[in-house]
C-alpha cells in the first residue's frame, strides 16, 4: 500500500502524503510519509534541466535518470533505518484483502475527484500563497538605494549625445541588470543566503546558489527564477524552450562563464552541479509538503523532523559525492 503514495510523489509529493490516509498500519504510513519527500517531484525538474543541461548537455538525460534512481535508493535505504531505529516491532500485520473489481461510475469518479482537489487547494494554495510572497518580499526589499543610483546612471547616459540609439539601449539595459543583480545581493534574502553560505561552502556553493536554495523552500521551481534574477535580471525563463533544454540560454551562458575572483578559474564546476542537483533532491521539500506531512500525522514535530533530517541528509550526500568526484579527478 506505501507503493501507491510513493509513485505519486513523482508528480506532487502534497497528495502523495495525503494518498498515506489508506494504510491502516501507523507505522508504515509514518515511514511512508517520511520518505515521500525523496521522491523526485516534477517541481524539481525545472532545476534539473537547466543545470544538466548547462554542464552535461550531451549527457543530460542519463544525469535525470541518475537523479530519480538516488532518491529511490535513498528512500529505501531510510525506510529500512527509520524502521529499525524508530519502529523495532510492527504495530499489526500486514493482510490485505483484496475487493472484486468494478468498472467506476462516472459520477463517483467526479464526486470523488472534485472532494480531493477542493481538500488540496484549501490546505495548500494559501501555504504557497503566503509562502511566496514572504519570499517574494525578503527578495524584492530593500532596493531604493540601488535603484535611485541606476537611475541616475540610466539619465547620464540618456544625456550623452555622442552615443547611437542601439548603443544607449544596450548601456540602459547593462546598468538594469547590474542594479537587479546588486539589490538581490543586498537584499533580505541576500542577506539570509550569506549567512548559510558558511555552512554550504564546503560542498563548493558560493552565496548565489545559497540565495536560490533558500528561496525554493515554498516551491523548488523558484530556485530557477531566482538564479535568474541573481544572473541576468530577468525572471523569464522559458523551461520549455529547446535552447533552455540544451543550456545555451543567458542564465546558463552566465552560470558557465562565471569566474572565481581570486583563482579565475571557473566557479562552477560539472562536480559542483552535481552536488548542487543532488542537494535539490534530498533538501526540505516545499513548506506545502511541510504542512502536509504535519496535519496528516497530526503533529507538527514531524514535520520538524522532516525538515531537519534532509537537510543533514542533503548535505551529507552532497558531500561525499565532492569528496568522492575530488579523488575521481
Amino acid at each position: 500500500k506505501s507503493f501507491i503514495p510513493l509513485i505519486m510523489g513523482f508528480g506532487c509529493n502534497v497528495p502523495a502524503v495525503m494518498a498515506s490516509r489508506t494504510i491502516e498500519s501507523r507505522q508504515s504510513r509514518i515511514i511512508t510519509v517520511l520518505v515521500t519527500s525523496l521522491m523526485s517531484c516534477s517541481a524539481r525538474l525545472p532545476v534539473y534541466i537547466l543545470i544538466a543541461g548547462t554542464f552535461f548537455p550531451q549527457h543530460a538525460g542519463l544525469v535525470l535518470f541518475g537523479l530519480y534512481a538516488l532518491g529511490v535508493l535513498l528512500a529505501f535505504l531510510l525506510a529500512k533505518l527509520f524502521r529499525r531505529v524508530l519502529f523495532k516491532s510492527e504495530d499489526l500485520p500486514f493482510v490485505m484483502e483484496l475487493p472484486p473489481y468494478r468498472i467506476p461510475m462516472a459520477r463517483a469518479v467526479g464526486i470523488h475527484m472534485w472532494d480531493k482537489a477542493r481538500e488540496y487547494l484549501h490546505k495548500m494554495g494559501s501555504v504557497i500563497l503566503v509562502a511566496s510572497v514572504i519570499i517574494w518580499a525578503l527578495g524584492y526589499y530593500p532596493r531604493e538605494e540601488v535603484m535611485s543610483r541606476a537611475e541616475e546612471q540610466i539619465a547620464q547616459v540618456q544625456q550623452q549625445s555622442t552615443l547611437s540609439e542601439g548603443e544607449r539601449s544596450e548601456q540602459v539595459a547593462e546598468i538594469e541588470r547590474q542594479a537587479h543583480m546588486e539589490q538581490q545581493e543586498g537584499s533580505y534574502l541576500g542577506r539570509i543566503g550569506q549567512t548559510v553560505q558558511p555552512v554550504l561552502a564546503p560542498l563548493g556553493f558560493d552565496w548565489k546558489l545559497s540565495v536560490a536554495l533558500v528561496a525554493g523552500l515554498p516551491a523548488k521551481e523558484v530556485v530557477v527564477s531566482s538564479l535568474s534574477v541573481i544572473y541576468t535580471g530577468n525572471e523569464a525563463v522559458d523551461e520549455d524552450s529547446e535552447d533552455f533544454a540544451v543550456g545555451s540560454s543567458a542564465l546558463s551562458r552566465q552560470m558557465r562563464q562565471e569566474k572565481d575572483p581570486v583563482t579565475g578559474e571557473p566557479l562552477y564546476t560539472p562536480l559542483i552541479a552535481i552536488c548542487f542537483l543532488i542537494f535539490v533532491l534530498i533538501y526540505i521539500p516545499c513548506v506545502a509538503t511541510v504542512v502536509a506531512v504535519s496535519k496528516e500525522l497530526n503533529s507538527g514535530w514531524w514535520g520538524l523532523f522532516v525538515v531537519v533530517y534532509t537537510c543533514v541528509l542533503a548535505w551529507i550526500v552532497a558531500y561525499l559525492a565532492r569528496l568522492i568526484g575530488l579523488l575521481i579527478i
